[in-house]
């Protein structure tokens, strides 16, 4: 069961066929095909839970059925798309329980990556954490103007300080991991964000973090980052965009 909110991003998938580099090297047209539907099932272009058929797929991207697979097959990996045996591919299902538990896992490990680069982070670390709060400050103007508009410029720059943040942890599974959860909230934050209206407390959740990390309090910038990750969660529940489970 898809809930009314996510099924409301469905719209009609890219249609500009996909072309070669001036190699045509294969992978990297496969790499360009599973960004392009990587975005498109972020986007909601492909709602939650829906069948991708290759066959439709091959003409709105314009590339062969082994592409799309091996595309399909990164996709996969990062856990966006389902691959059933003998039943193709389908979108990654979105729900409140995946959520929470997403939320929960996150926290852990960006907010135990965030104390490490507090403590590791010198001059060059924090420049670049501060020139990413002040890019993001500029985008979150922008937001809250228009929402739809501005929010993939908004996410972009709200990606950068979170990395920033992180850039002095000298774990590299931690920070892995911390990426790839990190893309996993992107689809929730877009639902929260154009579904919902865009919170005033937006900027004043990274002004909190962002005057922590610069003071050095390990545990007030953890505290504040552990409550702006919630944020998607408390937002989709308040609104019931999202089905249990």
């Amino acid at each position: 069961m898809t809930a009314p909110g996510v099924q409301m991003l469905q719209t009609s998938p890219s249609t500009h066929p996909v072309a070669p580099d001036s190699a045509g090297a294969p992978r990297t047209l496969i790499e360009t095909v599973y960004r392009q539907l990587r975005r498109d099932i972020i986007d909601g272009r492909h709602a939650a839970g829906n069948k991708l058929r290759i066959e439709h797929l091959k003409t709105a991207y314009g590339v062969s059925g082994g592409t799309l697979r091996e595309a399909l097959a990164l996709l996969v990996s990062d856990s966006l798309v389902v691959s059933q045996e003998q039943r193709g591919f389908r979108v990654a299902p979105m729900s409140l329980s995946d959520l929470k538990d997403l939320t929960r896992t996150r926290i852990l490990i960006e907010c135990e990556a965030l104390g490490e680069s507090i403590e590791r982070g010198r001059d060059e670390w924090e420049a670049g954490v501060v020139s990413a709060f002040h890019r993001l400050t500029l985008a979150e103007d922008r937001l809250r103007a228009d929402a739809a508009g501005a929010f993939d410029d908004w996410e972009e720059r709200n990606r950068l300080f979170h990395e920033a943040l992180v850039s002095a942890c000298q774990s590299t599974w931690m920070k892995r991991f911390r990426e790839l959860l990190y893309q996993q909230s992107e689809r929730y934050r877009r639902l929260s964000a154009l579904k919902a209206p865009v919170p005033a407390d937006v900027h004043d959740e990274h002004q909190e973090i962002f005057e922590a990390v610069m003071g050095r309090d390990i545990d007030r910038a953890k505290a504040s980052l552990a409550n702006h990750i919630r944020h998607a969660l408390e937002v989709l529940t308040k609104h019931a965009l999202l089905p249990d489970s």
